[in-house]
Order: C-alpha cells, then sequence, then structure tokens
C-alpha cells in the first residue's frame, strides 16, 4: 500500500477536486418539488395509519 505522504500530486489534485464537488453537491439541498413530492407521501401515509 501507498502511504499518504507519497501520494503523486495528480492524486492530491484528484482528492480535492471530488471533496470539492462533493461538498458543492451537499450543499445544494433538495429542490423545491422534491420537498413537495416528499410532504405528499408523508400525507398519504398518515393518512393510512388511522384508517388500519
Amino acid at each position: 500500500m501507498v502511504d499518504q505522504d507519497e501520494k503523486k500530486p495528480s492524486e492530491g489534485i484528484i482528492d480535492e477536486n471530488l471533496r470539492r464537488v462533493y461538498n458543492e453537491t451537499v450543499e445544494e439541498g433538495i429542490p423545491d418539488r422534491f420537498k413537495d413530492l416528499l410532504d405528499q407521501l408523508r400525507e398519504q401515509d398518515s393518512g393510512k395509519g388511522s384508517e388500519g
């Protein structure tokens, strides 16, 4: 195995870019249309729970 200190410079650049893209994606949040869909599904689930 290769130690962290022995990484090639290009691997460090790749690691940095992957972390940056991941963090940007996480910070984007959920679009409103998906939030609305989740709310609708929760309402359906709560309605089914009270029937049975």
